[in-house]
């Protein structure tokens, strides 16, 4: 199993189940770069929805295994709870920063309602690939906001003072800035993204 802590850029597909993964990740990621464009605060706001997800749902269903089997979980349900809290921390940030419309406020309903269901189905059938999945996302949402970071930095995007959510959730300082916001949730995507590849790795 590779260290959790092991920084990895992109994980290339090794079997079947990775290029599924990957593929399916793609294919969001597609459809984000189509709805969203250049928007990237408010892609945050959907795509953290959808982020905010995979943690409760594997939490779950590891606590649940462990009771089944009468074992130790290792740390996973902890860890992948932590994620899901995360997740939903980098949501509230971003709509105090994007101030989602209600249309994308009705996105974000039909968003976390199907692909609730589509992971916990997916999890159910192959705890790697759902895992796999994750590592995927982690290293789109990384691209993504670095992506915002540059656009920020050549004053494509205004770089606003950070909301006092984020100040205190990160211990920012008090006169952070959206630049300081946005590159503590790239850390944080960072480590999702490695502890989700090292987790589908012990899976296979």
């Amino acid at each position: 199993m590779r260290a959790a802590s092991e920084t990895i850029i992109h994980h290339e597909p090794r079997d079947l189940s990775d290029r599924v993964a990957l593929g399916f990740t793609k294919f969001l990621r597609f459809l984000a770069d189509v709805f969203f464009a250049k928007r990237y605060g408010h892609r945050a706001v959907v795509l953290e929805t959808v982020a905010a997800v995979p943690g409760m749902v594997g939490g779950l269903l590891q606590h649940l295994k462990a009771l089944r089997l009468i074992k130790d979980d290792n740390g996973w349900v902890h860890t992948l709870l932590d994620e899901a809290e995360n997740e939903r921390m980098h949501l509230m940030t971003f709509i105090q920063i994007a101030q989602p419309s209600g249309f994308e406020r009705l996105v974000i309903f039909v968003t976390q309602l199907v692909f609730y269901n589509l992971y916990f189905f997916i999890y159910l059938f192959s705890a790697k690939t759902a895992h796999r999945i994750v590592g995927y996302f982690e290293e789109e949402a990384y691209y993504s906001y670095t992506e915002y970071l540059a656009g920020i930095d050549n004053g494509e995007h205004e770089n606003i003072a950070a909301p006092d959510i984020a100040i205190k959730y990160w211990n920012l300082h008090p006169d952070a800035r959206l630049r300081d916001v946005v590159i503590a949730v790239r850390a944080d995507e960072a480590g999702h993204r490695d502890v989700n590849h090292a987790y589908a790795d012990a899976l296979s």
